[in-house]
Protein backbone atom coordinates (compact mmCIF):
# COMPACT_ATOMS: atom_id res chain seq x y z
CA UNK A 1 0.00 0.00 0.00
CA UNK A 2 1.31 3.57 -0.52
CA UNK A 3 3.11 5.78 2.05
CA UNK A 4 2.61 9.47 2.88
CA UNK A 5 5.28 10.89 0.83
CA UNK A 6 4.17 8.80 -2.46
CA UNK A 7 3.55 11.15 -5.10
CA UNK A 8 2.11 7.97 -7.88
CA UNK A 9 -0.22 5.39 -8.09
CA UNK A 10 1.39 2.31 -9.36
CA UNK A 11 -1.18 1.05 -11.15
CA UNK A 12 -1.63 -3.12 -12.21
CA UNK A 13 -3.40 -3.76 -15.68
CA UNK A 14 -5.55 -6.56 -15.33
CA UNK A 15 -7.27 -7.37 -18.65
CA UNK A 16 -6.62 -5.83 -22.29
CA UNK A 17 -9.79 -5.66 -23.87
CA UNK A 18 -12.02 -2.82 -24.47
CA UNK A 19 -12.83 -0.83 -21.61
CA UNK A 20 -8.59 -0.92 -21.31
CA UNK A 21 -8.56 0.15 -24.27
CA UNK A 22 -10.95 3.64 -23.34
CA UNK A 23 -8.90 4.20 -20.57
CA UNK A 24 -5.08 3.75 -21.19
CA UNK A 25 -5.09 7.37 -23.41
CA UNK A 26 -5.81 9.04 -19.65
CA UNK A 27 -3.40 6.68 -17.90
CA UNK A 28 -0.28 7.74 -19.79
CA UNK A 29 -0.92 11.20 -19.86
CA UNK A 30 -1.37 11.46 -16.72
CA UNK A 31 1.86 12.31 -14.23
CA UNK A 32 0.21 11.46 -11.16
CA UNK A 33 -0.22 7.43 -13.04
CA UNK A 34 2.46 4.96 -14.01
CA UNK A 35 1.51 1.07 -15.23
CA UNK A 36 3.63 -0.68 -13.05
CA UNK A 37 2.62 -4.44 -14.13
CA UNK A 38 0.23 -6.59 -16.46
CA UNK A 39 -1.80 -9.72 -16.64
CA UNK A 40 -4.31 -10.84 -19.17
CA UNK A 41 -5.50 -14.69 -20.20
CA UNK A 42 -4.06 -14.11 -23.97
CA UNK A 43 -0.17 -14.48 -23.75
CA UNK A 44 0.17 -12.19 -27.23
CA UNK A 45 -1.90 -9.48 -25.81
CA UNK A 46 0.34 -9.76 -22.43
CA UNK A 47 3.72 -10.38 -23.56
CA UNK A 48 3.38 -7.44 -26.14
CA UNK A 49 1.94 -4.78 -23.52
CA UNK A 50 4.64 -6.25 -21.05
CA UNK A 51 7.19 -5.41 -23.62
CA UNK A 52 5.79 -2.17 -24.88
CA UNK A 53 5.55 -0.50 -21.18
CA UNK A 54 8.51 -2.43 -19.96
CA UNK A 55 6.79 -4.19 -17.03
CA UNK A 56 6.32 -7.17 -15.58
CA UNK A 57 3.57 -9.54 -16.69
CA UNK A 58 2.48 -11.99 -13.95
CA UNK A 59 0.38 -14.79 -14.27
CA UNK A 60 -2.60 -14.33 -11.74
CA UNK A 61 -4.08 -11.16 -9.87
CA UNK A 62 -2.82 -12.53 -7.19
CA UNK A 63 0.78 -12.37 -8.05
CA UNK A 64 0.25 -8.66 -9.53
CA UNK A 65 -1.33 -7.71 -6.31
CA UNK A 66 1.58 -9.04 -4.05
CA UNK A 67 4.23 -7.68 -6.29
CA UNK A 68 5.62 -4.77 -3.96
CA UNK A 69 6.14 -2.61 -6.66
CA UNK A 70 2.19 -2.06 -7.23
CA UNK A 71 -0.12 -0.21 -5.33
CA UNK A 72 -3.72 -0.66 -7.02
CA UNK A 73 -4.79 -3.10 -9.48
CA UNK A 74 -7.58 -2.64 -12.32
CA UNK A 75 -9.89 -4.96 -13.16
CA UNK A 76 -11.06 -5.22 -16.91
CA UNK A 77 -11.96 -8.70 -16.92
CA UNK A 78 -15.27 -10.20 -17.27
CA UNK A 79 -17.97 -9.31 -15.11
CA UNK A 80 -18.96 -12.62 -13.24
CA UNK A 81 -14.76 -12.70 -12.09
CA UNK A 82 -14.87 -9.34 -10.83
CA UNK A 83 -16.03 -9.79 -7.15
CA UNK A 84 -13.56 -12.56 -6.54
CA UNK A 85 -10.11 -11.08 -7.78
CA UNK A 86 -11.22 -8.25 -5.92
CA UNK A 87 -11.53 -9.71 -2.44
CA UNK A 88 -7.93 -10.99 -3.36
CA UNK A 89 -6.32 -8.09 -4.30
CA UNK A 90 -7.69 -6.48 -1.29
CA UNK A 91 -6.27 -9.46 0.94
CA UNK A 92 -3.16 -8.50 0.15
CA UNK A 93 -3.88 -4.85 0.96
CA UNK A 94 -3.78 -3.67 -2.83
CA UNK A 95 -6.00 -0.82 -3.43
CA UNK A 96 -8.88 -1.85 -6.04
CA UNK A 97 -9.91 0.29 -9.30
CA UNK A 98 -12.85 -2.62 -11.27
CA UNK A 99 -15.12 -1.83 -13.91
CA UNK A 100 -18.44 -2.03 -13.81
CA UNK A 101 -20.12 -3.31 -12.49
CA UNK A 102 -18.49 -4.29 -9.01
CA UNK A 103 -20.13 -8.07 -9.51
CA UNK A 104 -23.09 -9.23 -10.95
CA UNK A 105 -24.72 -10.10 -7.75
CA UNK A 106 -25.45 -7.86 -4.65
CA UNK A 107 -24.08 -10.49 -2.88
CA UNK A 108 -20.57 -10.87 -4.43
CA UNK A 109 -20.62 -7.13 -4.24
CA UNK A 110 -20.90 -7.17 -0.58
CA UNK A 111 -18.06 -9.57 -0.19
CA UNK A 112 -16.02 -7.20 -1.79
CA UNK A 113 -17.46 -4.35 0.77
CA UNK A 114 -15.97 -6.31 3.52
CA UNK A 115 -12.85 -7.36 2.05
CA UNK A 116 -12.01 -2.99 1.85
CA UNK A 117 -13.20 -2.92 5.20
CA UNK A 118 -11.36 -5.74 6.75
CA UNK A 119 -7.96 -4.43 4.37
CA UNK A 120 -8.45 -0.84 4.69
CA UNK A 121 -7.15 -0.81 0.59
CA UNK A 122 -10.01 1.41 -1.22
CA UNK A 123 -12.24 0.34 -4.00
CA UNK A 124 -12.94 2.69 -7.10
CA UNK A 125 -15.50 1.29 -9.17
CA UNK A 126 -15.59 3.07 -12.63
CA UNK A 127 -15.07 4.11 -15.71
CA UNK A 128 -19.09 4.86 -15.67
CA UNK A 129 -20.56 7.76 -17.26
CA UNK A 130 -20.93 9.83 -13.63
CA UNK A 131 -17.28 10.25 -13.82
CA UNK A 132 -18.01 12.58 -17.12
CA UNK A 133 -16.54 16.08 -16.58
CA UNK A 134 -20.35 18.39 -17.31
CA UNK A 135 -22.00 15.05 -15.21
CA UNK A 136 -19.92 16.04 -12.37
CA UNK A 137 -20.02 19.52 -12.93
CA UNK A 138 -23.95 19.73 -13.06
CA UNK A 139 -23.95 18.02 -9.49
CA UNK A 140 -21.69 20.94 -8.26
CA UNK A 141 -23.95 23.05 -9.46
CA UNK A 142 -27.04 21.56 -7.96
CA UNK A 143 -25.00 21.60 -4.89
CA UNK A 144 -24.29 25.36 -4.72
CA UNK A 145 -28.16 25.43 -4.11
CA UNK A 146 -28.99 28.16 -6.84
CA UNK A 147 -31.29 25.60 -9.41
CA UNK A 148 -33.16 24.00 -6.50
CA UNK A 149 -33.90 20.10 -5.65
CA UNK A 150 -34.05 18.12 -8.77
CA UNK A 151 -37.46 16.93 -9.52
CA UNK A 152 -37.34 14.79 -12.36
CA UNK A 153 -33.90 13.24 -14.27
CA UNK A 154 -34.01 11.59 -17.84
CA UNK A 155 -31.65 9.22 -19.26
CA UNK A 156 -32.20 8.74 -23.29
CA UNK A 157 -29.71 6.04 -25.17
CA UNK A 158 -30.48 4.50 -28.43
CA UNK A 159 -27.08 2.70 -30.23
CA UNK A 160 -25.73 -0.24 -31.54
CA UNK A 161 -24.33 -1.97 -28.51
CA UNK A 162 -25.95 -5.27 -29.07
CA UNK A 163 -24.42 -5.67 -32.80
CA UNK A 164 -20.87 -4.54 -31.99
CA UNK A 165 -18.71 -8.02 -31.91
CA UNK A 166 -19.65 -10.07 -28.52
CA UNK A 167 -17.90 -13.50 -27.44
CA UNK A 168 -20.64 -15.56 -26.38
CA UNK A 169 -20.91 -15.07 -22.72
CA UNK A 170 -21.72 -11.39 -23.45
CA UNK A 171 -25.05 -12.91 -24.62
CA UNK A 172 -25.91 -14.43 -21.61
CA UNK A 173 -27.87 -12.80 -18.94
CA UNK A 174 -26.77 -15.05 -16.88
CA UNK A 175 -23.09 -14.52 -17.17
CA UNK A 176 -23.49 -10.60 -17.83
CA UNK A 177 -23.94 -10.14 -20.67
CA UNK A 178 -26.75 -7.76 -22.26
CA UNK A 179 -27.39 -4.45 -21.46
CA UNK A 180 -28.11 -4.76 -17.96
CA UNK A 181 -25.01 -5.33 -16.35
CA UNK A 182 -22.84 -2.82 -19.44
CA UNK A 183 -24.96 0.03 -20.03
CA UNK A 184 -27.20 0.65 -17.84
CA UNK A 185 -25.24 0.57 -14.80
CA UNK A 186 -24.08 4.01 -16.81
CA UNK A 187 -27.74 4.92 -16.55
CA UNK A 188 -28.46 4.14 -12.91
CA UNK A 189 -24.75 5.82 -11.61
CA UNK A 190 -25.25 9.14 -13.89
CA UNK A 191 -29.19 9.16 -11.98
CA UNK A 192 -28.07 8.05 -8.61
CA UNK A 193 -24.94 10.91 -8.77
CA UNK A 194 -27.72 13.65 -9.32
CA UNK A 195 -30.27 12.34 -7.37
CA UNK A 196 -28.56 11.47 -3.84
CA UNK A 197 -27.81 7.75 -4.53
CA UNK A 198 -30.94 7.02 -2.23
CA UNK A 199 -33.49 4.97 -4.99
CA UNK A 200 -36.24 4.16 -3.01
CA UNK A 201 -38.40 1.66 -5.48
CA UNK A 202 -37.74 0.44 -9.11
CA UNK A 203 -40.80 -0.20 -11.89
CA UNK A 204 -39.02 -1.81 -15.51
CA UNK A 205 -39.93 -3.34 -18.54
CA UNK A 206 -37.04 -4.68 -20.14
CA UNK A 207 -36.96 -6.54 -23.91
CA UNK A 208 -35.04 -9.01 -25.92
CA UNK A 209 -36.44 -8.64 -29.34
CA UNK A 210 -34.04 -10.72 -31.26
CA UNK A 211 -33.58 -13.79 -31.19
CA UNK A 212 -29.83 -14.32 -32.64
CA UNK A 213 -29.12 -12.09 -29.90
CA UNK A 214 -30.82 -13.53 -26.60
CA UNK A 215 -30.55 -11.14 -23.91
CA UNK A 216 -31.90 -7.66 -22.75
CA UNK A 217 -31.34 -5.08 -25.56
CA UNK A 218 -33.44 -2.46 -24.40
CA UNK A 219 -35.53 -1.24 -21.21
CA UNK A 220 -37.87 1.31 -19.98
CA UNK A 221 -37.32 1.93 -15.91
CA UNK A 222 -38.11 4.18 -13.76
CA UNK A 223 -36.96 4.79 -10.07
CA UNK A 224 -38.08 6.56 -7.18
CA UNK A 225 -35.73 8.34 -4.88
CA UNK A 226 -36.19 8.92 -1.08
CA UNK A 227 -35.82 12.30 -1.21
CA UNK A 228 -38.79 12.64 -3.76
CA UNK A 229 -37.04 13.06 -7.03
CA UNK A 230 -38.00 10.63 -10.29
CA UNK A 231 -35.72 9.43 -12.96
CA UNK A 232 -36.60 7.81 -16.41
CA UNK A 233 -34.22 5.57 -17.52
CA UNK A 234 -34.64 4.56 -21.36
CA UNK A 235 -31.72 2.62 -23.44
CA UNK A 236 -32.16 0.52 -26.79
CA UNK A 237 -29.10 -1.03 -28.19
CA UNK A 238 -30.72 -2.31 -31.54
CA UNK A 239 -28.66 -0.18 -34.26
CA UNK A 240 -31.61 1.69 -35.37
CA UNK A 241 -31.89 5.09 -34.20
CA UNK A 242 -29.19 6.70 -32.25
CA UNK A 243 -28.98 9.24 -30.09
CA UNK A 244 -26.00 10.91 -31.39
CA UNK A 245 -28.40 12.24 -33.52
CA UNK A 246 -29.14 14.72 -30.76
CA UNK A 247 -25.44 15.51 -29.91
CA UNK A 248 -24.06 16.53 -33.25
CA UNK A 249 -22.63 13.29 -34.29
CA UNK A 250 -20.65 13.45 -31.90
CA UNK A 251 -19.98 9.59 -30.14
CA UNK A 252 -19.85 8.43 -26.54
CA UNK A 253 -15.91 8.83 -26.22
CA UNK A 254 -16.67 12.24 -27.88
CA UNK A 255 -15.42 11.89 -31.24
CA UNK A 256 -16.98 13.53 -34.23
CA UNK A 257 -18.74 10.68 -36.37
CA UNK A 258 -20.77 10.44 -39.48
CA UNK A 259 -24.57 8.49 -39.58
CA UNK A 260 -24.42 5.10 -40.22
CA UNK A 261 -27.91 3.39 -38.82
CA UNK A 262 -27.76 -0.32 -38.80
CA UNK A 263 -23.87 -0.55 -40.16
CA UNK A 264 -23.19 -2.24 -36.86
CA UNK A 265 -25.38 -5.15 -37.92
CA UNK A 266 -24.64 -5.15 -41.47
CA UNK A 267 -20.97 -5.78 -39.99
CA UNK A 268 -21.64 -8.97 -38.39
CA UNK A 269 -23.97 -10.37 -41.25
CA UNK A 270 -20.91 -9.82 -43.39
CA UNK A 271 -19.07 -12.20 -41.29
CA UNK A 272 -18.10 -15.41 -43.57
CA UNK A 273 -18.97 -17.28 -40.51
CA UNK A 274 -20.75 -16.21 -36.65
CA UNK A 275 -17.62 -18.02 -34.88
CA UNK A 276 -15.78 -15.23 -36.47
CA UNK A 277 -17.25 -13.33 -34.02
CA UNK A 278 -15.24 -13.28 -31.29
CA UNK A 279 -11.98 -12.77 -32.87
CA UNK A 280 -13.31 -9.90 -34.13
CA UNK A 281 -14.00 -8.71 -30.61
CA UNK A 282 -10.24 -9.68 -29.95
CA UNK A 283 -9.13 -7.71 -32.72
CA UNK A 284 -10.36 -4.42 -30.14
CA UNK A 285 -7.96 -5.12 -27.35
CA UNK A 286 -4.13 -4.44 -27.06
CA UNK A 287 -2.00 -4.44 -30.71
CA UNK A 288 1.76 -4.27 -30.34
CA UNK A 289 2.94 -0.34 -30.80
CA UNK A 290 -0.28 1.07 -29.45
CA UNK A 291 -0.29 5.12 -29.36
CA UNK A 292 -3.08 7.30 -27.94
CA UNK A 293 -5.46 8.46 -30.30
CA UNK A 294 -5.00 12.51 -31.14
CA UNK A 295 -7.75 15.16 -29.88
CA UNK A 296 -9.13 16.24 -33.28
CA UNK A 297 -11.84 17.76 -32.82
CA UNK A 298 -13.21 15.82 -29.78
CA UNK A 299 -15.87 17.04 -27.49
CA UNK A 300 -16.50 15.42 -23.47
CA UNK A 301 -17.53 11.76 -23.24
CA UNK A 302 -21.46 11.60 -23.29
CA UNK A 303 -24.11 8.57 -22.20
CA UNK A 304 -27.21 9.64 -24.88
CA UNK A 305 -29.56 13.05 -24.03
CA UNK A 306 -29.11 13.46 -20.32
CA UNK A 307 -31.90 16.13 -18.72
CA UNK A 308 -32.35 17.34 -15.17
CA UNK A 309 -35.41 19.06 -14.41
CA UNK A 310 -34.93 21.25 -11.15
CA UNK A 311 -37.12 23.81 -8.66
CA UNK A 312 -35.56 26.65 -11.08
CA UNK A 313 -33.98 25.13 -14.20
CA UNK A 314 -34.06 22.31 -16.29
CA UNK A 315 -30.01 21.38 -17.56
CA UNK A 316 -28.90 19.41 -20.45
CA UNK A 317 -25.99 17.86 -20.44
CA UNK A 318 -23.79 16.81 -23.67
CA UNK A 319 -20.29 16.59 -25.42
CA UNK A 320 -19.98 20.03 -25.12
CA UNK A 321 -20.65 21.20 -21.32
CA UNK A 322 -24.11 22.10 -19.74
CA UNK A 323 -27.09 24.06 -21.40
CA UNK A 324 -29.16 25.65 -18.37
CA UNK A 325 -32.67 26.51 -19.30
CA UNK A 326 -34.48 29.12 -16.71
CA UNK A 327 -36.77 32.63 -17.08
CA UNK A 328 -33.96 34.31 -18.45
CA UNK A 329 -33.51 31.96 -21.60
CA UNK A 330 -30.50 29.48 -22.23
CA UNK A 331 -26.99 29.78 -20.85
CA UNK A 332 -23.46 28.08 -21.41
CA UNK A 333 -21.90 26.75 -18.52
CA UNK A 334 -18.32 26.02 -19.53
CA UNK A 335 -16.44 22.80 -18.58
CA UNK A 336 -12.77 22.17 -18.55
CA UNK A 337 -11.54 20.52 -22.45
CA UNK A 338 -10.77 16.76 -22.54
CA UNK A 339 -7.45 15.86 -20.90
CA UNK A 340 -7.60 12.62 -23.14
CA UNK A 341 -9.30 11.13 -25.69
CA UNK A 342 -11.41 9.82 -24.71
CA UNK A 343 -11.10 11.18 -21.42
CA UNK A 344 -11.73 9.48 -18.38
CA UNK A 345 -9.43 11.38 -16.15
CA UNK A 346 -11.59 12.26 -13.71
CA UNK A 347 -11.71 7.79 -12.56
CA UNK A 348 -7.99 8.74 -11.93
CA UNK A 349 -8.36 11.77 -9.63
CA UNK A 350 -10.71 9.05 -7.52
CA UNK A 351 -8.11 6.94 -7.63
CA UNK A 352 -5.40 9.35 -6.90
CA UNK A 353 -7.27 10.29 -3.69
CA UNK A 354 -7.69 7.39 -2.80
CA UNK A 355 -4.01 5.44 -3.05
CA UNK A 356 -2.57 8.91 -2.32
CA UNK A 357 -4.26 10.53 0.03
CA UNK A 358 -6.58 8.05 1.82
CA UNK A 359 -9.65 9.37 0.96
CA UNK A 360 -12.39 6.50 -0.18
CA UNK A 361 -13.86 7.33 -3.26
CA UNK A 362 -18.09 8.45 -3.47
CA UNK A 363 -17.85 5.24 -6.25
CA UNK A 364 -16.52 3.03 -3.67
CA UNK A 365 -17.84 -0.75 -2.96
CA UNK A 366 -21.02 0.01 -0.95
CA UNK A 367 -21.76 2.54 -3.52
CA UNK A 368 -21.06 0.07 -6.50
CA UNK A 369 -23.42 -2.77 -4.72
CA UNK A 370 -26.27 0.03 -4.76
CA UNK A 371 -25.74 0.33 -8.43
CA UNK A 372 -25.85 -3.64 -9.17
CA UNK A 373 -28.64 -3.65 -6.68
CA UNK A 374 -30.81 -1.36 -8.75
CA UNK A 375 -29.89 -3.45 -12.10
CA UNK A 376 -30.82 -6.70 -10.28
CA UNK A 377 -34.55 -4.92 -8.99
CA UNK A 378 -34.89 -3.75 -13.36
CA UNK A 379 -34.68 -7.73 -13.83
CA UNK A 380 -37.11 -8.64 -11.43
CA UNK A 381 -39.16 -5.90 -12.14
CA UNK A 382 -39.32 -6.73 -15.75
CA UNK A 383 -39.96 -10.15 -15.19
CA UNK A 384 -42.71 -9.98 -12.62
CA UNK A 385 -44.03 -7.02 -13.62
CA UNK A 386 -44.00 -5.09 -10.02
CA UNK A 387 -42.65 -2.70 -8.50
CA UNK A 388 -39.35 -3.60 -6.73
CA UNK A 389 -38.53 -1.85 -3.28
CA UNK A 390 -34.80 -2.01 -2.08
CA UNK A 391 -32.77 -2.28 0.58
CA UNK A 392 -28.85 -2.01 -0.28
CA UNK A 393 -28.63 1.78 -1.22
CA UNK A 394 -25.82 4.13 0.06
CA UNK A 395 -25.92 8.15 0.02
CA UNK A 396 -24.27 10.29 -2.35
CA UNK A 397 -20.88 11.24 -0.80
CA UNK A 398 -19.25 14.48 -1.77
CA UNK A 399 -15.67 14.49 -2.83
CA UNK A 400 -13.31 16.26 -1.59
CA UNK A 401 -11.54 19.40 -3.48
CA UNK A 402 -10.81 17.89 -6.50
CA UNK A 403 -6.54 16.82 -7.30
CA UNK A 404 -5.62 18.04 -10.79
CA UNK A 405 -2.96 16.35 -12.95
CA UNK A 406 0.50 18.09 -12.90
CA UNK A 407 0.19 21.33 -15.24
CA UNK A 408 2.63 20.03 -17.95
CA UNK A 409 0.73 16.28 -18.83
CA UNK A 410 3.25 13.55 -19.50
CA UNK A 411 4.82 13.30 -22.90
CA UNK A 412 2.50 9.65 -24.04
CA UNK A 413 6.13 9.10 -25.83
CA UNK A 414 7.41 8.30 -22.32
CA UNK A 415 4.85 5.07 -22.35
CA UNK A 416 4.62 4.07 -18.60
CA UNK A 417 7.51 5.37 -17.58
Amino acid sequence: MSTGSQTRVRLGMVGLGGATMQLLPSIVTDERVEIAGVVDADERARRDFADDFAVPAHESVEALAADPGVDAVYLATPHALHADQAVAALAQGTHVLVEKPLSLTVADCLRVVEASRASGAHVVVGHTHAFDRPVRALRDLLDHGDLGEVAMITSFNYGSFLYRPRRPEELDTRLGGGIMFNQVPHQVDLVRLLGGGLVRSVRSSAFVLDPSRPTEGSHTTFLDFEGGAVASLVYSGYDRFDTDELTGWIDENGAPRRPDHGSATRALRALPSPADEPALKAARGYQRGWAPPVADGHQHPHFGLLLVSCERADVRVGPSGLQVYDIDGMREVPVEPVAAVPDKSAVLDDLYRAVVLDEPSPHDAAWGAATVEVCEAILASSRERREVTLAHQVPRRRPAVAVSPDPAPRDPAARGA
